[in-house]
């Protein structure tokens, strides 16, 4: 490689890394807690369910408790089970029937608790941490759609800067992997924990960087198609990409007999084996055109791409529709569920998604090393005073934006299992606020290694009070979830557990330097 291009690929994974370095660590820290969103939320409500993230109980059962409470004949009926939590989502569409009372032309939408049998009639009023962490991970909180074009291109800058890093150290790669010199000078530390971790970390962080910069730009990216291939008609688009229901006309005249759609859902099993039902829309319901069509997918140890539903004509029980999902899966199936499957990592268990987790946290590391990678580098005598003062302060403010992040996360945590109620107002009013005051507070210290030393004893001593934070108020102490079977209450208390444990280890045993030298000199 010659300088001249080795010089280009190094600027440009210079300069690409420090523009997009807070918000991506913001990605990458919140992102690791979100491989475990219905976990925490379950955490946080003391609650337990299966491991199959399968529609619960008799869908019979939830049609005849919402006919007592509502007139659903000529209405559409959306059960959905989409999260493994215990809550599910109904959608009941306004009634097609030209003599329905007025309140019975409305649309109806509310969460229901089928254990406890109660309802959450708002999104914002079934908000919990691990929904707040998993939406702050693509910047959800910033006005739709901005925060997600916003995720969207820090991750496609982030495909630039690991692409341009590996290639930088292409010629090295094998001798800088096995290269850590902590004894050495500031730059070299930082440096060879940069490239060693970067070149572990690639193949997560190039996936994610792919399904992230998709799954946040496709509304941009598919703008042209709909343009040039559709003449501006993005339903079309999304019929052939089969994101749409079909449509079925109301006929208005009541369908005879009884509705028992159970009976549907045990024949898919019959034919399909594994398969876990996650949706049932029911189309003009009690009518004599009705249909119901009902998904799902096979367990990811039978199949990993293997979605599938049936739609019946409820009248006469046939099959109006179908895709099986045993069959072999088309290229469309695959690359639209791939990307799900490889972006969530729920495909493979526990195991996966812990490791995504650490790989995660050791990504936040990679982009913390960068950053003082980027001061030291700067902080030479030939580089005026003025400049290196400014340089300085804009890392000052990026490590005490990122790394208070892992306190005031672990406050959040306690502060959940102590109040009646969590909903997306009180998340918004604490954790901003939180994280700001720690933010402000860190900055005008000026000093990263202070903040680097008390943001991690800060955050390992408040992990370690999470899990006692939850047997206090909920008496689900580490034995007693284990003797239950409380698997996810169990994971989110040793994750925290853990992760206090190695905070305080790094802050007490491997931050021995001095503070003076842990960042450049003040000359």
């Amino acid at each position: 490689m010659g300088n001249r291009i080795y010089n280009i690929l190094f600027h440009t994974h210079t300069v690409s890394g420090i523009v997009i370095s807070v918000a991506l660590y913001v990605i990458f820290f919140t992102g690791s807690f979100s491989f475990f969103r219905d976990e925490i939320a379950n955490w946080e409500r003391g609650h337990t369910v299966s491991q199959e993230d399968a529609l619960p109980g008799s869908i019979n059962g939830y049609l005849n408790d919402l006919s007592e409470e509502y007139n659903l004949y000529g209405r559409d009926v959306e059960l959905r089970h989409y999260y493994n939590e215990r809550s599910i989502s109904v959608n009941l569409g306004a009634s097609k029937d030209s003599l329905a009372l007025e309140d019975d032309r409305a649309p109806v939408f509310f969460y229901l608790d089928p254990v406890a049998k109660t309802k959450t009639e708002t999104y914002a009023e079934n908000y919990h941490l691990g929904e707040f962490l998993y939406r702050l991970h693509f910047l959800d909180q910033i006005p739709y759609p901005y925060g997600r074009y916003l995720a969207g291109l820090v991750a496609f800058f982030f495909l630039f800067a690991i692409i341009t890093g590996i290639l930088v150290h292409w010629n090295k790669i094998v001798s800088n992997f096995y290269t850590f010199r902590p004894w050495a000078k500031l730059k070299t530390m930082w440096t060879d924990a940069h490239t060693a971790l970067g070149v572990i970390g690639f193949p997560f962080q190039f996936v994610y960087a792919v399904t992230g910069a998709f799954f946040l730009l496709k509304g941009i990216l598919i703008l042209p198609v709909v343009m040039g291939l559709y003449d501006g008609d993005q339903n079309k688009l999304f019929e052939d990409l089969e994101y749409n229901h079909p449509v079925y006309e109301f006929q208005n005249k009541k369908l005879n007999g009884t509705v028992n759609l159970d009976q549907y859902v045990e024949e898919m099993k019959a034919d399909w084996g594994d398969f876990r039902v996650t949706e049932a829309h029911i189309f003009n319901y009690g009518d004599k055109n009705m249909h119901a069509a009902i998904s799902g997918y096979l367990g990811y140890n039978t199949k990993l791409n293997g979605v599938g539903y049936r739609i019946y004509k409820i009248s006469d029980g046939s099959i109006a529709q179908e895709k099986v999902p045993i069959a072999p899966t088309s290229y469309l199936d695959g690359v639209k569920n791939m990307m799900f499957r490889l972006h969530f990592g729920d495909y493979a268990g526990y195991g996966l998604r812990v490791i995504s987790f650490i790989l995660g946290l050791v990504s936040c590391f990679v982009i913390l090393s960068g950053i003082m990678i980027w001061l030291v580098a700067r902080d030479k005598k030939n580089v005026p005073e003025k400049r290196r003062k400014f340089n300085k302060q804009v890392a000052n403010w990026y490590m005490a934006i990122c790394l208070s992040l892992l306190p005031v996360t672990a406050l959040e945590f306690i502060i959940v299992k102590f109040v009646p109620e969590v909903n997306r107002g009180f998340l918004y009013q604490t954790y901003f606020p939180i994280w700001l005051a720690a933010t402000v507070f860190f900055i005008l210290k000026k000093d990263i290694g202070f903040t680097n030393k008390w943001t991690l004893i800060s955050g390992g001593i408040l992990g370690l009070l999470v899990p006692i934070a939850n047997g206090i108020t909920t008496g689900n102490w580490f034995w007693v979830a284990y003797q239950n079977g409380y698997q996810q209450i169990l994971l989110v208390d040793l994750l925290w557990l853990l992760l206090g444990i190695v905070s305080l280890w790094i802050a007490f045993f491997k931050l021995k330097t001095k503070r003076s030298e842990l960042v450049p000199s003040k000359s």
